[in-house]
């Protein structure tokens, strides 16, 4: 399963240097592996940041995005595209909800959130709208949702940052009162339901439903930010269902498309008559192309049985890194659910990406220091073994040289 990292050029004088990449480059994939142009084999633990749902090459999604193709790709909001009322009213089952903007990524789709939030507030005669967000969120990198973000880093070099954003701690439901108190002009409570970038942060159940009852009693917007966390990934198919509560509003992306670029926001009741004609618009947004590839992931994630791998295979996977990990120094904690998973370490630990390629496994690590793992949700369980056969000895060797 060894395998060394590829022997790629490094230096790319064309694309603008904004990422730190390992020399690998990818030629193709298959299910949960991927091959890079040199003819090595990854074992896949990252699924494009948690984008390829469907694994890559799925053998139904594939022949029926080529069909798609060959019939349209774009045609503009001006018309109607039938697909988009396919995909909304699948949305709108899955989640109880209402009514659903489509848009091409997860920025997009919190920007969306953002404008709805403000509008509510100005619709009720308040011209100077607040959100509530929190300390280790990230919502983006636009100036309004790196405003929103918590991340130090993130906003260096782009000030000023975009005013009316309160931040309280996660989990504390005593600050999120103590600041509604102290600003009135709050007009919603925007979250992760799990933190991603943030380091796999889990909002907690109890949180969760002491907001619903928060914002039910204020009459503000509950946002829950599913991009990362949602469309089956922890085993139901949004996180906040684990708490079996609502949100009013609900940014996805990521795994909606399986790879294809798609957003989406979803609203219930409270927030879905905000936006109206010539509030809000987007070129790409809601093409019959990427309507199809969400209509065809919902559909072979209901065929297949994905939910439930993704809690069965995602709870062995997390057994088996705890069981491997046990009484290691330098292991902090192991959190998440389902196929989304953290292992926090005493240490920066940057240096895993390369080490765990040259075992032969793709991660990432987000906040610094925290081993991130969102495979694609068709993970079997030999393969889940597989990754932390290879993960739990990388991670043990790199923690056995002093920091």
């Amino acid at each position: 399963m060894n395998a060394a990292v590829s022997s790629v050029p490094p230096s790319e004088p064309h694309v603008m240097q904004t990422y730190g990449r390992l020399p690998i480059a990818l030629s193709h994939g298959q299910g949960c592996w991927v091959w890079d142009v040199d003819g090595r084999r990854y074992l896949d633990g990252l699924g494009g940041i948690a984008v390829n749902t469907l694994g890559h090459a799925h053998p139904k999604l594939v022949p029926a995005l080529q069909e798609q193709i060959a019939k349209l790709i774009h045609t503009s909001n001006y018309y109607h595209v039938p697909l988009q009322e396919q995909l909304a009213a699948k949305l709108c089952e899955l989640s109880g909800l209402t009514n659903v903007f489509f848009c091409n990524s997860g920025l997009e789709a919190n920007e969306a959130a953002l404008k709805i939030a403000r509008k509510f507030g100005h619709d009720r005669g308040n011209h100077n709208p607040e959100l509530l967000v929190f300390e280790g969120a990230f919502h983006g990198r636009s100036i309004a949702t790196l405003s929103a973000t918590a991340n130090p880093k993130i906003h260096a070099g782009f000030g000023p940052l975009v005013p009316g954003f309160v931040r309280v701690p996660l989990n504390d439901i005593a600050a999120v009162e103590a600041a509604l108190d102290a600003h009135p002009n709050i007009t919603g409570i925007f979250l992760e339901t799990i933190q991603g970038e943030g380091g796999v942060n889990p909002a907690r159940i109890e949180f969760l439903q002491a907001l619903r009852r928060v914002c039910d009693a204020r009459d503000i917007l509950l946002m829950l930010d599913e991009v990362q966390c949602g469309i089956g990934r922890t085993g139901k198919w949004f996180a906040h269902q684990w708490a079996g509560i609502q949100p009013d509003v609900m940014p996805l992306a990521k795994g909606l498309g399986s790879g294809v670029p798609v957003g989406a926001v979803v609203c219930g009741p409270r927030a879905a008559k905000v936006m109206q004609p010539g509030n809000h618009g987007t070129t790409f947004g809601g093409n019959p192309l990427a309507m199809r590839a969400g209509v065809e992931t919902l559909r072979l994630m209901e065929e297949e049985g994905l939910l439930a791998n993704a809690a069965k295979v995602g709870a062995e996977l997390k057994a088996s890194l705890a069981q491997g990990l046990a009484s290691v120094a330098g292991v902090v904690e192991i959190r998440g659910q389902g196929l989304m998973l953290g292992i926090e370490l005493d240490r920066p630990a940057g240096a895993l990406l390369a080490k765990a390629a040259e075992a032969g496994l793709m991660i990432s690590v987000t906040a610094d220091r925290v081993v991130r793992l969102v495979p694609a949700l068709i993970l079997s369980s030999d393969e889940a073994a597989q990754i932390a056969a290879i993960l739990v000895p990388v991670i043990k060797d790199f923690l056995a040289v002093p920091a």
